[in-house]
């Protein structure tokens, strides 16, 4: 998945488990591979077809949090965020002032359905489960963990018994149970035809979205709550506060020049070392 998972609590069975359940699912839901399932979905020419349970699981989640968000966290921006230029690994990503992004298409989430392992969607649509498979992982890689610990990955954070969780900007909070995930651009970011691009996408456009915000951090009952709220947050820009609120989810907020909290963070966590019941 691109990203250090680091796990603490775990004894050393527990450990390998984990360790199985992150390279299992990479096999699964990789852009990368060519072998992956993700990637034979998206070339099968089929309307319908059959997944396997863990794909399903995943895209019944994918579509949850398209439901939740209003659209805004949709699973269809895979040939989206490979317009923009990210069709590989990270890591081996270079920077391209010459060539620029490729045609795209917005989101089209209503377009997909999903009935036990049965997967139904129009031809053209290139899913990209990315958006909730890593914190998919995280919470199920802390349930393999048999008392208190914590799993994080790339920003992503869940925890039971307590550990202290660093933020953007500086500063941290201590997570009692849950998750905490941050989103933003700040590490993911490339340039194409000499515009910067990055991979939160704004379904409405099919582009990478323009926000005030740099990162967005959240803390909720999950990890996968926290990262799906987080990528909405940071997509609705100067809304994404009230956003978080009206969904009584703590948030905080970091651009070049600012720290912003939403009312709900200052109500629910201590100014310096916080609690997430």
């Amino acid at each position: 998945m691109g990203v250090d998972v680091v796990v603490g609590g775990a004894a050393e069975a527990e450990l390998e488990s984990i360790r199985r359940l992150f390279e299992g699912w990479d096999r699964v839901f990789s852009r990368f591979r060519p072998e992956s399932e993700l990637n034979r979905v998206n070339s099968d020419p089929s309307t319908v077809l059959v997944v396997s349970r863990l794909f399903a699981s995943a895209v019944k989640d994918a579509l949850g949090a398209a439901a939740v968000t209003d659209g805004l966290v949709d699973p269809t921006l895979g040939l989206a965020i490979e317009a923009a230029g990210y069709d590989r690994d990270f890591a081996f990503l270079p920077e391209d002032d010459e060539r620029p992004p490729g045609p795209t298409m917005p989101g089209r989430r209503h377009a997909v359905r999903l009935s036990g392992r049965l997967l139904t969607r129009p031809p053209g649509t290139v899913l990209d489960l990315n958006g909730v498979v890593k914190a998919l992982a995280v919470d199920a890689s802390l349930d393999l963990i048999h008392g208190d610990g914590f799993v994080a990955a790339g920003g992503d954070v869940a925890a039971r018994g307590g550990a202290v969780v660093g933020l953007p900007a500086g500063g941290s909070l201590r997570l009692r149970s849950g998750g905490v995930a941050t989103s933003g651009t700040t590490h993911r970011r490339w340039r194409r035809g000499g515009e910067i691009q990055h991979h939160l996408i704004d379904p409405r456009t099919g582009r990478p979205a323009e926000s005030r915000w740099d990162e967005v951090s959240v803390a909720a009952s999950s990890c996968l709550a926290a990262d799906v709220a987080a990528k909405a947050a940071f997509l609705l820009s100067d809304d994404g506060p009230a956003w978080l609120d009206e969904h009584g989810l703590p948030g905080r907020f970091v651009s070049d020049d600012s720290v912003v909290c939403n009312l709900a963070w200052g109500k629910v966590l201590e100014p310096r070392v916080a609690a997430v019941a």
